[in-house]
């Protein structure tokens, strides 16, 4: 009688797209793939098993509504970075906020460009004068009403990818927190008044007051972003939870 060669080996049985999910948590459990690092492409993946770009797709994807990876359109797939606590305000995308509270999201970008630190933004980076840096100014909205301008200044040492990345797809935060695996954040909230400019993209009342989040946020050993993020008084408010 010819023997069953499925019957003698075990790992046969097994699903090709759970055997791509158990290598996949196996190298990141051994720690081979760290919070943000990008894991190789399903093209790679489907060579490496001899399976088709769909079985690949299916373990990326089971993964990813897991929250071991995130996927991230355009740039590529990650581990995903376990949640920081250690602040009142949570480091999330207001694209996700937005979408929780059941409305739609979406983003208008005004400003994108390549800079050198002067002497006012080096010392909050650490860095020398004429550093390189990325400069973006993007105005959320909430169900077509302006709730956010997010003015940001960006380490290129630490997102060298980040003048790339199509911000109508994407948040900032969205693929910093891939990219630049976080360490540490700094923050305050004040209430102050708004500069003319930012005023006009929110579309203001007169002298009506901004809610600003100042944050900072560190990486690779290093600062990684300076943000301020301006919300109507009349339209915003923080919230959190211990």
């Amino acid at each position: 009688m010819k023997a069953n060669p499925e019957a003698e080996d075990p790992i046969r049985r097994i699903p090709a797209f759970q055997r791509i999910k158990d290598h996949l948590l196996a190298e990141i459990h051994a720690g081979h793939w760290e919070g943000g690092d990008a894991i190789p492409s399903e093209q790679a993946l489907a060579k490496q098993f001899g399976v088709s770009r769909m079985t690949v797709n299916r373990a990326v994807r089971e993964l990813t509504d897991e929250q071991i990876l995130n996927r991230i359109q355009g740039s590529g797939t990650y581990v995903a970075q376990h949640k920081y606590q250690a602040t009142l305000v949570e480091i999330k995308s207001i694209a996700d906020e937005v979408r929780a509270r059941g409305h739609s999201h979406r983003s208008e970008l005004h400003l994108l460009e390549r800079s050198k630190a002067n002497e006012h933004m080096a010392l909050p980076f650490g860095v020398r004068v004429g550093h390189a840096l990325f400069h973006s100014v993007i105005v959320h909205f909430e169900n077509e009403i302006q709730i956010q301008v997010e003015d940001r200044w960006v380490n290129a040492d630490v997102a060298p990818d980040y003048m790339q990345q199509d911000f109508s797809i994407i948040t900032p935060n969205e693929y910093l927190m891939a990219a630049a695996p976080l360490q540490g954040v700094n923050y305050s909230i004040e209430a102050l008044n708004p500069p003319r400019e930012i005023a006009e993209m929110l579309h203001l009342q007169p002298k009506e007051c901004c809610l600003v989040l100042k944050r900072k946020t560190l990486s690779k050993e290093q600062v990684a972003s300076v943000v301020t993020m301006w919300h109507p008084g009349s339209r915003y408010q923080f919230a959190g939870s211990f």
